[in-house]
């Protein structure tokens, strides 16, 4: 059984798993992103298997049913939104998900927000430039720290904010104050939210329903002191309405380790907006995170070549 682990940027998946215990899988590793269609299609085609890494490479229904052989895929964590599944149930292939610790974003989330609102990056990049002590951050302690979605991930941001001394409001389309009660946090509304936060961090899945679900309104009422940090997905925010709140200072500075396309070009608006602060996806990239998604990656195409398979994703 050959298979393909996609996406592969800087050779590390080998790392974390024994691939050559799996005497009987033939792996080969691409460390390059294909965005031409028909060249992946070529290159995928003497694969019975493939390996994804989240949403990097794209596998719709217009490149699953050009791919005969295709019999597993396999991709980190349980949600991938980039793969039709529907597609694969139709053509009879199996898609298995691996475990994820989740944590990792959180704690980049609460990263980005420190590091906006001490203004850490102006004050080193100054420091670099021979400047000393050119703005004043803020503190945290009392901020009001507004959450989009206080999911997993969202809960574990709230007790970071809390740890620290934040008042922590949220808001989600299905939010309930009863949800929030053991998480501790205000349960508000969308308008309130962008109202009375300091900084807004989002965690919510992208969906067609919440896809620009953040847009000038949102933004304009966040207002011209005020902080975004998305760790989620670039969809969830208008990005023509980001990039107007950012150039008209309605807003003070937005973090982002998400964006439209991936990896993305240096010259890209946000990522060299003097507002922003970009960071390029890392929020679930740590070595803690890999050596659950590639050990269990092996294991599920093990389990699928005994015609067991774990952890099976459905439509």
């Amino acid at each position: 059984m050959r298979i393909a682990i996609l996406d592969d940027f800087n050779h590390w998946a080998k790392q974390f798993a024994q691939w050559d215990h799996a005497n009987s899988l033939d792996f080969e590793f691409f460390s390059d992103h294909l965005t031409d269609s028909e060249a992946l299609i070529e290159r995928l085609l003497p694969f019975d298997g493939i390996g994804l890494m989240r949403e990097r490479t794209p596998f719709p229904a217009a490149i699953v049913e050009r791919l005969p052989r295709l019999q597993c895929l396999v991709t980190t964590g349980m949600a991938n939104a980039s793969i039709d599944l529907n597609a694969c149930k139709r053509q009879g292939i199996v898609v298995s998900g691996t475990e994820s610790p989740g944590h990792a974003t959180a704690e980049l989330a609460f990263l980005l927000i420190l590091a906006q609102i001490r203004r850490l990056v102006p004050l080193m990049t100054g420091h670099l430039d021979g400047q000393w002590q050119t703005e004043l951050g803020q503190d945290c302690r009392g901020k009001t720290l507004g959450i989009v979605g206080l999911g997993r991930l969202g809960g574990q941001l709230a007790v970071l904010g809390h740890a620290i001394g934040m008042r922590v409001i949220a808001w989600s389309p299905n939010l309930t104050p009863e949800r929030c009660l053991p998480h501790k946090v205000d349960w508000v509304s969308k308008e309130t939210l962008f109202t009375e936060a300091d900084v807004v961090s989002i965690h919510m899945k992208l969906s067609e329903r919440t896809r620009h679900l953040i847009g000038l309104e949102e933004l304009s009422s966040l207002g011209p002191r005020g902080y975004l940090v998305n760790t989620s997905r670039a969809d969830l925010v208008d990005p023509a309405a980001l990039l107007e709140a950012l150039d008209r200072n309605l807003i003070r500075g937005c973090a982002t380790d998400v964006y439209e396309t991936e990896p993305t070009p240096l010259l890209d608006r946000l990522v060299q907006h003097p507002k922003t602060l970009c960071t390029p996806h890392i929020g679930y990239c740590t070595e803690e995170t890999f050596r659950v998604f590639y050990p269990q990656m092996l294991e599920a195409f093990l389990a699928f070549q005994r015609g067991q398979p774990i952890r099976v994703i459905s439509p």
